[in-house]
């Protein structure tokens, strides 16, 4: 004799699901952090592990709405469609919970789109989603055995923990592309050069460059506010270094003080940048190689 089911169970399951969905999110956010370029301001990370620690409640309220809400309505209708299968009723409960999850989505997605003229697009790009996390919660809580909170809450820990390591140690050894500025080189600087105002760097194949309201920072100032910007003429020449985070441009303008320029951004993107405030701060400030339709409209 089965046994009955307990949709309470059904409940906290499906939540435990979503609070550890949100977890290994964030675990592979900042996974994927390390594989793209720095921001202009790094991130602080202080700030975010105590917002993420205060926040956790509210993920844990939001995942039990939804569970309440669509998982144990999905689990009942599917235990009611799948009713008269007799010992096959788990099975068919599978395979039956995500489309009755996906059906009580349909309606509050398509009145949200509805309301704000939301691109088709994105509008099922959510649904999928949305579907497929709330489906895993309502696949999950479906065994009717003992232990199954116990057995998801670890299966899930480690989960969380071994993308972690496993994601730490590909970054370490080179499985995972761990960010590295672009090998560039002289051909590469010669043109406009744009930070966010518009001020520019223009180099020239011959070694010359323009400068024009390019920022020049002093300590305390942050990057989208210089102390003062420099416009003036000189020279510049590109340092390749040991490697490509040793790799410098230096650009010699008699009004214009300027350290060597660091390479960042992409192979498709490149940037060079200089440290701004106190050393070690992270923050940079940009300019980025423009295309030639930006070069024309500067």
């Amino acid at each position: 004799m089965r046994q009955k089911r307990s949709y309470g169970r059904v409940l906290v399951v499906s939540t435990l699901v979503g609070c550890l969905e949100v977890v290994l999110t964030i675990v592979v956010v900042l996974l994927y952090v390390q594989t793209q370029p720095p921001q202009d301001e790094p991130p602080d990370w202080v700030t975010i592990g105590g917002s993420l620690v205060a926040t956790m409640p509210l993920v844990g309220f939001i995942a039990f709405l939804l569970s309440l809400v669509f998982v144990v309505p999905a689990v009942a209708l599917a235990d009611l469609i799948v009713g008269g299968l007799g010992g096959r009723a788990a099975w068919w409960a599978v395979v039956a919970s995500p489309p009755a999850v996906a059906a009580l989505l349909a309606a509050p997605v398509l009145i949200y789109a509805t309301h704000n003229d939301t691109e088709t697009g994105s509008t099922l790009l959510f649904w999928a989603s949305a579907t497929a996390s709330l489906s895993l919660g309502a696949v999950i809580a479906l065994p009717r055995g003992e232990g199954l909170l116990r057995r998801v809450a670890l299966w899930g820990a480690a989960a969380v923990v071994g993308t972690a390591v496993f994601g730490a140690l590909g970054l370490a050894v080179g499985l995972l592309p761990a960010y590295e500025p672009p090998r560039i080189g002289p051909e590469t600087m010669t043109g406009t050069w744009i930070d966010q105002t518009r001020g520019t760097l223009v180099f020239t194949a011959d070694g010359r460059v323009q400068a024009s309201g390019v920022g020049v920072h002093r300590h305390g100032d942050r990057p989208g506010e210089p102390s003062r910007r420099c416009s003036g003429s000189g020279t510049w020449f590109y340092e390749p270094g040991r490697d490509v985070w040793s790799q410098r441009v230096r650009v010699e303008i008699p009004v214009c003080h300027w350290q060597a320029w660091h390479v960042d951004g992409t192979g498709q993107e490149p940037r060079i940048s200089q440290e701004v405030g106190d050393p070690g701060s992270g923050l940079l400030y940009k300019l980025r190689k423009a295309s030639d339709r930006t070069s024309r409209g500067t």
